[in-house]
């Protein structure tokens, strides 16, 4: 992510920022039910993290997964993807998903996306923790 750094460069202008890595956290969240992992995911679902992402969620065994989006600050078409393809996987394990408190930037792309109708998404994570698989 470039910074809004303003340094003048040997031809008057301005410099370029420094690049920051671009992070995705993943945490999972404790809930006492053996059938239902939470994960917080904290960062941008972006080209960069995309990678690292569908390894970990497509390694995760449990029944259900509910992935609590709530921190996520940006979405990008790859990260789209990567919800999808994570969707279908489970699908096709017979493993239940749910996305959880979208942050309005994800909601508008996941719309925008048409994918709202495909994907089981819920307004808080408890909704999400009750819904059937």
């Amino acid at each position: 992510m470039l910074q809004d750094v303003h340094t003048p460069g040997a031809w008057g202008g301005v410099c370029c920022a420094a690049m920051q890595p671009v992070r995705l956290d993943l945490t999972p969240q404790s809930n006492g039910d053996l059938n239902t992992n939470v994960t917080r995911l904290d960062g941008k679902l972006t080209l960069e993290t995309v990678h690292d992402f569908i390894a970990t969620m497509r390694a995760e065994a449990a029944p259900r997964l509910v992935l609590d989006m709530g921190g996520v600050s940006f979405l990008d078409s790859a990260g789209v993807g990567a919800l999808v393809q994570i969707f279908v996987h489970r699908k096709a394990q017979n493993q239940g998903f749910a996305l959880a408190a979208l942050p309005k930037q994800s909601d508008a792309v996941l719309t925008v996306a048409g994918l709202r109708k495909l994907l089981p998404i819920y307004a808080s994570i408890e909704e999400a923790r009750s819904a059937s698989a």
